[in-house]
């Protein structure tokens, strides 16, 4: 006899839902605002933080392909030429899943990076990358919530609020960046501007997955209700 049971829990775990999505989130965002917290960096040490990072990053990407496969087809059909379009929610998707490789290579190389280039080629500039990748996937997100008959302005709706401190979440990643930027002599432009929009960013990041999970009262999806519960 087939293992009915066994198929059907693989299925479940590999199966793309809203609630994976926002967890990968979560921790990722966690282990961010961690490794960028004030004082852990003294107290526990520079491998720490960027060990924090790297683990981090990874619970990134992982969300970030789980969202890219919710997101759906990446074209729509419309009334004008060319006669599609592409759908906002997938270049939200698209443009964070590339964002999360980026902070994979940078937070990868941060821990094996011993020289002034290495940090400027192989850290930050695809952390800049990953940063500008994540601008462009929090204004997608908004253009999606409009796109979708949401005014700009709606309070009461969660995905408005997620959508939101989502933004705010990369503007401030978007500055750490800024930040963090490697001069030739190895010094950065500011490194408490650095940690403190990494900390904010990854702050904005874990509250806006949380409040977006299915399993809270105001925020059941039907496409994710049984997967979640």
């Amino acid at each position: 006899m087939r293992n009915t049971a066994g198929h059907v829990g693989v299925s479940r775990v590999l199966t793309p839902t809203l609630a994976k999505q926002c967890w990968g989130f979560i921790i990722g965002s966690a282990l961010f605002a961690l490794g960028s917290a004030p004082g852990f960096a003294s107290a526990a040490g520079a491998t720490a933080s960027n060990v924090s990072y790297f683990v981090g990053a990874w619970f990134f990407t992982a969300a970030a392909l789980v969202q890219l496969v919710r997101s759906g087809p990446m074209m729509t059909p419309v009334d004008y030429e060319p006669g599609q379009m592409f759908r906002a929610e997938w270049l939200a998707g698209s443009t964070q899943f590339f964002g999360t490789l980026l902070f994979n290579v940078s937070t990868t190389a941060a821990l094996m990076a011993h020289s002034v280039k290495g940090e400027q080629h192989l850290v930050w500039n695809p952390d800049a990358g990953g940063s500008v990748a994540f601008l462009l996937s929090g204004a997608f997100v908004i253009l999606a919530f409009v796109r979708a008959g949401n005014r700009m302005w709606s309070p009461r709706l969660v995905d408005f609020w997620a959508g939101h401190i989502n933004m705010l979440g990369c503007i401030a990643f978007g500055v750490s960046a800024v930040g963090s930027f490697v001069y030739r002599s190895g010094s950065t432009v500011d490194a408490a501007l650095a940690n403190w929009g990494t900390f904010i960013g990854a702050l904005c990041f874990l509250i806006a997955s949380a409040i977006a999970l299915p399993a809270l009262p105001w925020n059941r999806r039907a496409d994710d209700a049984v997967a979640a519960a």
